[in-house]
């Protein structure tokens, strides 16, 4: 019989897998790698998540490793952008790739050619897929230039090349095969073993579910049967059967939460079927993007407790209801040094809502 887990407990463990607990004082690539990589498809929001994880955080060590090309930004889990170490693109991608090609885009007897063209075209000049739909329009007229583009995104494993994505500084999204940019082939056999293996220590304990949800894979079921000889099963408050490592940390549930702002995409928060162990029914209320955009919320106590907004020097917590005298203060010391990281050459504001 399983033992049981309580949801403070699964909270913790995750808080600690996610280095959300205290920050760690991992290199930026080995942090990289323990965590999957980060959700990354804004231009630098992401930067926040690294902040929020790591001891002394220098963003403009995370920009130098991303133009030599160490790290990498590319569509991977749910064919969403991620930040990545450039081992990581070369194993994930192929694993993954079957996620962005459900939906064609052009028939199948032009797909190949279009594909080769595509990608021939990239690797003579990084480009934006407006440009690239355009150029595979002038061959292909009868097909809508998204469409092509689109196609080349699904099947070609594309990187977003330096400026997009640096600190201080971006540019417009251009594309290039990762293999033209590393110089190697991806990985010819990945093991999906290991990828849910990998998401375990990263995000477990954790459901089939939980794991289909992050890569958005189907019919992990049978990767799981087949792992389970070597894991651990827990059963949630509510019955689910959760799996994980047997040697990864899962602290008490009364271990100290502190304050942590999360970025809009973070991982935290969309890398679960069941996202209870972090969100309150007031996150699944906001948490719809507007215009693909998604509010940034911060954590008392492990759980979502509201929305974040920073402007210049001015961050304004909005709670969703009314916080302690302890976790304001504590929520004021981390927004101070929060803004001394986002904007360290301007006066800073901290100001504190009363929730409505």
């Amino acid at each position: 019989m399983a033992a049981k887990i309580s949801l403070k407990a699964l909270n913790r463990a995750t808080l600690d897998r996610q280095l959300l607990l205290r920050r760690s004082e991992m290199t930026l690539t080995d942090a990289l790698e323990r965590l999957v990589g980060l959700q990354a498809q804004t231009a630098t929001t992401w930067y926040h998540g690294m902040w929020s994880r790591l001891a002394g955080f220098d963003p403009r060590e995370l920009s130098a490793l991303l133009e030599d090309r160490s790290v990498v930004r590319m569509s991977l889990m749910r064919s969403t952008i991620h930040l990545v170490t450039a081992r990581d693109a070369l194993f994930l991608r192929p694993l993954v790739q079957v996620v962005g090609v459900r939906r064609p885009m052009v028939p199948d007897a032009d797909l190949a050619d279009v594909v080769a063209a595509g990608r021939a075209l990239l690797d003579a000049k990084p480009m934006i897929f407006s440009e690239l739909g355009r150029q595979l329009a002038e061959r292909w007229p009868a097909h809508d230039p998204a469409n092509l583009a689109q196609a080349v995104r699904a099947h070609v494993p594309l990187v977003q090349v330096p400026p997009r994505g640096l600190w201080g500084g971006s540019g417009l999204a251009a594309h290039t095969s990762v293999e033209n940019w590393l110089g190697k082939s991806v990985d010819p056999s990945p093991s999906v073993d290991e990828m849910v293996l990998r998401y375990l220590a990263a995000f477990g304990p954790a459901t089939v579910k939980d794991a289909q949800t992050w890569s958005g894979l189907t019919k992990l079921g049978e990767v799981f049967t087949r792992l389970r000889p070597r894991l651990v099963t827990f059963e949630a408050e509510d019955g689910r059967e959760l799996f994980d490592l047997p040697d990864a940390p899962r602290p008490p549930q009364d271990t100290p939460a502190p304050p942590r702002f999360l970025y809009d995409f973070d991982n935290l928060l969309l890398s679960h079927h069941d996202r209870t162990r972090v969100v309150t029914r007031a996150w699944l209320d906001l948490a719809k993007p507007a215009n693909g955009v998604l509010p940034r919320f911060f954590l008392t106590d492990g759980f979502t407790a509201g929305r974040w907004t920073v402007t210049g020097g001015t961050l304004v917590i909005h709670p969703f209801g009314k916080l302690t005298k302890k976790d304001t203060r504590a929520l004021e010391r981390e927004g101070a040094q929060l803004l001394k990281f986002a904007a360290p050459d301007q006066p800073h504001d901290v100001q504190v809502v009363a929730a409505s």
